[in-house]
């Protein structure tokens, strides 16, 4: 009797710790305009995200998971619950556990708005599973976890696979990128070390700490001028060997997907026992930056070649990466470039900045104002967690 009651006191003390953190999160207010401005202008009210596709109003799983992401940062709780219903219900067939999301939805030639291509993005599927994971745990929602682990086991079935020589790696998604049995495309930016560092907790017994340790290898291998390229190719040359190869469909070059490897890299806690040698590996970009101050759009990750001014997204998200490096000129100097960028638009002042630009942004100056970071072991440290307001540039 003694053990029940002891029992029936540890879960109510348990229950009265997750309620009343929940109670916390839910006074907490974080006046980020940056935020507030981007929901405005690209979130619908069923939460549904506007032209993250190249094609106009339509919808990407990407900009589906990465908006879910900021609403967590700003503990915008109604919104997220919308963008997750929205995609939930539209992506996936509104069973995340048996149905990856869909990266594209849109408008057919017949007029039907409808998913337009099914297959998935497992950076954008990684996203989601970290957001709904870390929503339950400040939030205290189990509904968010039973979903994101239902879609975690399918991004372990569906999006990832073992090469000879190499193990375990994340592929960009189920179809399309394995070719003959014998030659693999992966996209270095699809997996943030954070992020796999999280999944490796939350499943001790799945693939992501190996995923994690290819991180410095994918840069390294494909160049040796300290670029990241968009996309790596891997060939297996025998049954038990393989080795990193120039991707048969995008080349050398390293642009818009790579941005995010250095963003990142530079928000990765520094004790994580890979960032060193991660930021160490990416040190073509500083040097490029260095010589103009301005980050420049292409890299040619074989020969160190660069060329073109890049838009003012990429300024943003270089912000922690410089800030890591400890190379606090160049950090300022990107932030202005990319705050000014967005201030001018808020403004009124300048046309509406591309969603790419704005998202890139938002990774960046977030992390630089402290809205969050990221702990060692990949848990998201909001601002709001330990402080009831906050005040963002």
């Amino acid at each position: 009797m003694a053990r029940r009651l002891l029992s029936l006191s540890l879960s109510a003390g348990v229950l009265l710790f997750v309620t009343s953190g929940a109670l916390h999160a839910a006074a907490c207010a974080v006046e980020w305009s940056h935020w507030q401005h981007f929901a405005a202008r690209w979130i619908q009210p069923d939460g549904r995200v506007l032209e993250s596709s190249l094609e106009k109003n339509h919808s990407t799983s990407e900009g589906q998971s990465y908006a879910l992401f900021f609403a967590l940062v700003a503990n915008d709780q109604e919104r997220f619950d919308k963008i997750w219903r929205w995609s939930r219900e539209n992506l996936s067939g509104n069973d995340p556990h048996s149905t990856l999301p869909a990266w594209h939805w849109g408008q057919d030639k017949d007029g039907k708005w409808q998913v337009q291509d099914a297959n998935s993005a497992s950076d954008a599927d990684l996203w989601f599973v970290y957001a709904l994971l870390e929503a339950d745990r400040l939030w205290g929602k189990p509904a968010y976890k039973a979903d994101a682990l239902g879609l975690l086991e399918q991004i372990k079935k569906q999006e990832t696979t073992r090469l000879p020589g190499l193990g375990a790696v994340l592929l960009p998604g189920p179809i399309g990128f394995s070719h003959i049995g014998h030659l693999w495309r992966i996209n270095p930016s699809y997996q943030p070390l954070p992020l796999l560092r999280r999944l490796a907790v939350v499943d001790p017994g799945g693939p992501w700490k190996e995923i994690a340790g290819h991180t410095v290898a994918l840069v390294r291998e494909s160049g040796m001028h300290g670029f990241a390229a968009d996309w790596v190719g891997y060939r297996a040359v025998s049954e038990k060997a393989g080795l990193f190869a120039t991707d048969p469909m995008k080349g050398d070059m390293g642009s818009y997907d790579a941005i995010r490897v250095y963003l990142w890299a530079g928000m990765t806690d520094p004790r994580d026992p890979l960032a060193a040698d991660l930021l160490d590996s990416l040190s073509g970009m500083a040097r490029a930056t260095a010589s103009t101050g301005l980050p420049p759009e292409k890299v040619n990750v074989r020969t160190g070649t660069v060329e073109g001014d890049s838009p003012t997204g990429f300024s943003g998200a270089l912000v922690p990466y410089f800030q890591a490096r400890k190379q606090p000129w160049l950090a300022d100097l990107q932030y202005q470039r990319a705050n000014q960028a967005l201030v001018q638009w808020q403004a009124g002042a300048a046309a509406p900045p591309f969603y790419y630009d704005y998202m890139l942004s938002m990774f960046g100056l977030g992390w630089a104002d402290n809205i969050y970071r990221f702990g060692a072991d990949g848990r998201l440290q909001p601002y709001w967690e330990s402080s009831c307001s906050v005040t963002a540039r």
